[in-house]
């Protein structure tokens, strides 16, 4: 099945609504996202336990991550840095993991989520220092991209796009620590080491497997790439998903922040903050949905292909 865009002529006057910018005359694909599958790849991460930026639980995770996407025949880049324990010190070794499909290609994209886990659920109320998996802060992004990657190469695209999974998102203990370690490292390398392509767009994703799914517009996201946050909101919008509500609701800190703000590279947040089990025991696949893994895939896979207003 073909989405069929629009012929948008607005010069003419045919279509006057203000909001509508899509290319002329181009055709999207819509793959077949597989839900369960989707969904069985967050059980899998889940079942690791734990995924601690240093821990042996992540190194299992990224064994995971290279094995499935090497699978897929997309190119694998393992970047490494170190950054201090926050409690000890002591260097921890970290690895930001980027996943590039078309790398021939020197204009890209950059989807992108955190891929550790909180060392303990600190906002839950009864056990703040029990077992945390992140099924949802953690898990999800993993699982989306996983399935995504099924369908890489089978879209005609105008960009290449890179997957880059940031550890030490939230190697946090106390009040006080610091986020962003993979996001901030690979933000800074972006600026400072200038590679010989170009990152014209960027989408972060967290936390987008709750039930029921609402993902408005993040306030931080509008402030630093307004037209690459409507343009996914548009993109939803042409494949009739209602989780994206074009209002804003929420101000988050988040991974995109080192993106907009050291390495200039428009990017907006999806982030269901909403999400009730947030760094708690219940974030788990049980208060999970494989449809809000589908609807967000969907999505994305419409938008890297048609990018409505940014061209």
């Amino acid at each position: 099945m073909l989405w069929r865009l629009l012929h948008v002529m607005m010069a003419l006057g045919v279509i006057a609504t203000a909001d509508v910018l899509i290319a002329q005359d181009q055709e999207v694909k819509s793959p077949g996202v597989n839900a369960t599958r989707a969904f069985g790849y967050l059980n899998d991460i889940c079942d690791i336990g734990p995924r601690i930026s240093g821990s042996g639980g992540m190194k299992k995770q990224q064994e995971v991550i290279i094995n499935h996407f090497k699978e897929l025949g997309a190119t694998i880049t393992e970047q490494e840095f170190d950054a201090p324990h926050p409690l000890s010190g002591q260097p921890v070794r970290l690895k930001n993991l980027i996943v590039s499909w078309h790398p021939e290609k020197k204009e890209r994209i950059l989807l992108c989520c955190h891929y550790d886990t909180r060392p303990f659920p600190d906002q839950d109320r009864r056990n703040p220092r029990g077992r945390f998996i992140g099924a949802n802060d953690g898990a999800s992004g993993v699982a989306l991209f996983m399935e995504m990657g099924h369908h890489m190469n089978d879209l005609d695209l105008s960009y290449g796009v890179d997957m880059v999974f940031f550890d030490g998102e939230e190697l946090v203990f106390r009040r006080g620590d610091k986020y962003f370690l993979g996001s901030e490292h690979f933000a800074t390398q972006y600026r400072d080491n200038k590679p010989d392509h170009t990152y014209k767009f960027g989408v972060l994703v967290d936390m987008i497997a709750g039930k029921p799914l609402r993902l408005y517009y993040e306030r931080n996201s509008l402030k630093y790439a307004p037209k690459v946050t409507q343009s996914v909101w548009m993109a939803a919008e042409k494949v009739g998903n209602r989780a994206f509500i074009k209002r804003a609701r929420h101000e988050v800190l988040d991974d995109h922040i080192p993106l907009n703000e050291i390495a200039d590279i428009p990017t907006t947040d999806l982030i269901d903050f909403d999400y009730q089990y947030w760094h708690t025991t219940g974030d788990a696949p049980r208060n999970c949905s494989s449809r809000s893994l589908q609807s967000v895939a969907e999505v994305l896979l419409y938008w890297i292909q048609a990018t409505p207003g940014l061209k």
